[in-house]
């Protein structure tokens, strides 16, 4: 334990320095080709930083922090876009505690071209992947770009008591790849992670905070789950596998919640929700895109989806130009979690993991179509039913293709172990105390 303990150390401080050297490169070097050039070197040893390390834990959070996060990151960031990119440039703590860690500040005041344009939250027959994209392509005519530019000076001028109503005339919203005509105007809202926000007055988001309760209850249930592993022998291998998801799903949020509360508490920052109660989905769209680990989600968007996106507007039509950049970015996120698998088990990959998603980007693709053929009707499941045969799916797909990735390599059994190592190393340090107090 202490050696990978040292091990972990030494990493970290290896990624500390790279992201000095990605900072600087960003200060000194213009955008493009170059600083890419300068920047590949950091994303290979980023990818191959994990493999120093061993314990189950230390090298799953690593990879998935360093060797997917970071690299796409470090991607954006050679061509001018990103959260690591800002004008005016961020300061260096804050440029690495972004970087290298799975968070997302929260921006109070949405670009210019999104003024005026909202989506119905309760619609979902727009991909939650395209929400900004398809604002931004759609408000491009000059009328449009000076009926913002009012906007603007409007919100400067009553930042201290904005009106309860600053719009003139009905609102446009963009709905199934076209505009039509709202009569009920309301302020503008910006998406961030499928999440509506009123401006111009900044507020908290509805889902940006978790109230702590909840991370307790949840903290509580995974020690309930750890005893429970102590029955295992007499849990019936289907109740099995169920405690297993739930186990990794609770570890997960943790983890990711410990991570973001130390990054608000050092750098006094507002952070974008990373988990938004997933079993509540009422569909893959919701799931996907609005509830599960929503950090991938937005590091997905400009580095594989907006891109695609691009290029498939111009080969097909406009309506159905998303399909394939869905598809595409569960290509890209299976290839990761390959990536990821890798550094934990060190053997040959399967390619489980990659149907799973792939199959899950299909899946997504037929909805998003069936839902925009069915637009006209917006006929629809109730909302118990549509739940309920969404978590199905996910949790019998994850039984059939994703779990068996960490039974191949005995992720549980070494889970099990370092959690006896950590629990030993707690009685150590407090046995001292309790005696002196006996």
């Amino acid at each position: 334990m202490e050696g990978e303990m040292s091990n972990f150390f030494k990493v970290w401080l290896s990624v500390y320095l790279c992201l000095c050297y990605c900072y600087a490169t960003a200060k000194l070097l213009p955008k493009g080709c170059t600083r890419l050039l300068c920047l590949l070197p950091i994303v290979c040893l980023f990818l191959y930083l994990p493999l120093f390390l061993s314990s189950i834990h230390l090298v799953g959070v690593t990879s998935f922090f360093i060797s997917w996060l970071a690299n796409f990151k470090l991607f954006l960031l050679a061509f001018g876009k990103g959260p690591l990119s800002s004008d005016p440039p961020i300061s260096l703590g804050r440029f690495v505690a972004v970087a290298c860690l799975p968070i997302k500040i929260q921006q109070n005041n949405p670009p210019p071209n999104s003024l005026g344009k909202h989506k119905n939250t309760q619609n979902d027959s727009v991909p939650s992947l395209t929400n900004q994209n398809n604002q931004f392509k759609e408000n491009s005519s000059p009328a449009k770009s000076h009926k913002n530019t009012q906007n603007e000076n409007s919100q400067q001028q009553h930042k201290e008591n904005p009106p309860a109503n600053h719009q003139n005339g009905p609102q446009k919203s963009y709905i199934d790849g076209q505009f039509k005509q709202n009569p009920h105007p309301s302020p503008p809202k910006s998406h961030i992670n499928g999440q509506n926000k009123e401006n111009p007055i900044p507020q908290k988001p509805k889902h940006g905070r978790r109230v702590p309760l909840n991370y307790v209850t949840k903290g509580l249930l995974f020690g309930i789950l750890l005893r429970a592993y102590d029955y295992s022998d007499q849990i019936h291998p289907k109740a099995l596998l169920l405690l297993y998801s739930l186990h990794m799903y609770l570890l997960l949020e943790l983890i990711l919640a410990f991570v973001a509360t130390l990054a608000r508490a050092l750098l006094a920052i507002e952070l974008e929700p990373q988990f938004n109660e997933p079993y509540l989905s009422t569909s893959l769209q919701d799931f996907w895109g609005r509830r599960w680990n929503l950090m991938v989600t937005s590091i997905l968007r400009p580095t594989v989806y907006e891109p695609i996106l691009d290029i498939s507007r111009r080969v097909v039509d406009r309506k159905w130009a998303p399909l394939p950049a869905v598809l595409a970015t569960f290509v890209v996120s299976a290839l990761m979690h390959e990536i990821v698998f890798y550094h934990m088990g060190r053997m040959r990959p399967t390619w489980g993991v990659t149907c799973f998603f792939l199959l899950h980007g299909i899946c997504l693709t037929v909805e998003i179509a069936l839902k925009k053929a069915w637009s006209a009707g917006r006929w629809r499941l109730p909302r118990l039913v549509s739940g309920l045969l969404t978590v199905g799916f996910v949790m019998g797909t994850c039984f059939w293709l994703f779990l068996p990735q960490f039974f191949r390599f005995g992720a549980h059994v070494k889970a099990f172990e370092e959690y006896a190592a950590l629990g030993e190393l707690f009685r150590d340090l407090i046995s001292p105390f309790v005696s002196r107090v006996g």
